[in-house]
């Protein structure tokens, strides 16, 4: 494998919490769930560094293309290249990796989640989609142990969404449901302006209990899942208790965990198994 796909990565950069997941995998897997991310990575680069969406669907009509190319066995991309040698050493459907460029459509073209449903699909189609990858990396295939890794890509990708909801906000992408805004006599439009964006502390708790409900209802089986998943859960239920206790006030700040915390709740996770 290419030392610039190998663990750590662009995707798995040395302080992140995906970095400090990755390091409570087994040795011999993390180059692999490191492509994996890489993957989503370059998936989501063009959402985030391509300002015009005609340009950006096309780039991504490009990814989708490679991808069934290298599900063919015929990758052109460097990073397509290795992750096929990933898809000859598991067991993964088309229909993951699909699902997370169909939800980088989805924000592209500012799509707003009507209701919660919507605002748990979305969730599902992106990290929901790589947790299931990772833990069937791990060899999980398990049906109700493999939900459960979707539903906990949910809840951290809702928490995401809460610690970078100013900042999406000012962009006009999905922060809340409509419905959930209705009621505020918001909108998706409205919060991009600053005097309506100041209202974000007041609306955040309701989408942090939710999130804590979906963590909640996972909490039986999640002692089942790959440490690097438990790790990478863990370390975002301690961002949501940070947020919570700055109040929310992510209107024009990001509010993260420090390296050394991370690390100490990856650790403590990784010796659950031991």
């Amino acid at each position: 494998m290419p030392d610039q796909w190998r663990f750590p990565n662009r995707a798995t950069p040395q302080g992140s919490s995906t970095y400090y997941s990755l390091r409570v995998a087994p040795e011999a897997l993390r180059d692999d769930l490191a492509v994996l991310l890489a993957w989503r990575h370059q998936v989501r680069a063009v959402l985030e560094d391509v300002s015009d969406p005609g340009v950006a669907r096309l780039k991504l009509q490009w990814w989708r293309e490679e991808l069934n190319r290298t599900f063919a066995g015929e990758p052109r991309h460097p990073l397509s290249g290795v992750l096929r040698q990933v898809l000859e050493r598991h067991e993964f459907s088309q229909a993951l990796f699909a699902g997370i460029a169909d939800q980088a459509e989805s924000e592209i073209l500012r799509h707003q989640p009507v209701d919660e449903a919507g605002l748990d699909a979305l969730c599902d189609r992106d990290l929901g989609a790589l947790f299931e990858l990772i833990a069937r990396c791990h060899g999980s295939s398990d049906t109700l142990l493999l939900g459960t890794a979707r539903r906990l890509g949910g809840f951290c990708a809702r928490v995401y969404l809460i610690r970078d909801s100013g900042a999406l906000a000012r962009q006009g992408r999905a922060v809340l449901p409509v419905e959930e805004l209705r009621v505020q006599g918001l909108s998706a439009e409205a919060l991009t302006r600053r005097e309506h964006r100041d209202r974000l502390p007041e609306l955040l708790p309701s989408a942090a209990a939710r999130a804590r409900r979906i963590l909640a209802a996972s909490h039986r089986e999640s002692g089942k899942l790959p440490a690097c998943i438990r790790a990478r859960t863990s370390i975002l239920e301690s961002l949501l208790d940070e947020l919570e206790r700055a109040s929310f006030d992510v209107c024009d700040q990001r509010i993260g965990l420090t390296p050394l915390r991370k690390l100490w709740l990856a650790w403590r996770e990784s010796r659950r198994d031991g």
